[in-house]
């Protein structure tokens, strides 16, 4: 049974038993607590693949979006050459890559719409470093520059920092009876 925690002034419903309402707040909280929790799966085995790619994979100098004049243009040429015609790990890689943009995006704007300030925070910052990682693999695969692979991966783990931030401040919303 769980029994939720109300405070004074929150946007908890207060609650006396565990059989009573738990509030809207709560309610929104369940799932955002689940799509935190794949978030931050989904950043690690991106980042087990990215070690996959970064020690086994070298990718070519030349293919479509190396070296460009345009960084945009180039990068979207880049991710789209990676995808359908790079390396197996690479491609994974950058498929993941773009699935791990949208869920970050997806997660925070579901926390921003439930009104769950710190987690709000943490689930915005954690989608801003995700796309920051993806830059920095566009720039990677653009340049072939290891501090872009550095980068990726230390945004990569700034951004699973914030997801069990985020998963600690929901939990902490709940007790277990």
């Amino acid at each position: 049974m769980w029994l939720t925690v109300a405070r004074r002034g929150s946007n908890f419903d207060q609650v006396v038993d565990a059989g009573t309402s738990i509030g809207a707040a709560q309610r929104r909280a369940v799932p955002l607590a689940a799509m935190t929790l794949a978030a931050a799966i989904l950043v690690v085995v991106q980042t087990g693949i990215g070690m996959v790619v970064n020690l086994y994979v070298t990718v070519p100098s030349h293919h479509p979006g190396a070296k460009p004049a345009n960084y945009f243009t180039g990068s979207l040429h880049s991710v789209v050459w990676a995808i359908a015609s790079g390396p197996v790990p690479l491609a994974i890689h950058a498929s993941i890559g773009l699935a791990l943009v949208l869920a970050a995006l997806a997660l925070a704007v579901r926390a921003v719409a439930a009104r769950t300030g710190w987690v709000a925070f943490t689930s915005v910052l954690a989608a801003a470093l995700v796309i920051g990682a993806g830059f920095n693999g566009a720039s990677f695969l653009d340049f072939g520059l290891s501090v872009s692979s550095l980068v990726m991966a230390l945004l990569a783990l700034g951004a699973l920092t914030c997801y069990l931030v985020s998963g600690y401040l929901l939990a902490s919303r709940t007790i277990r009876r």
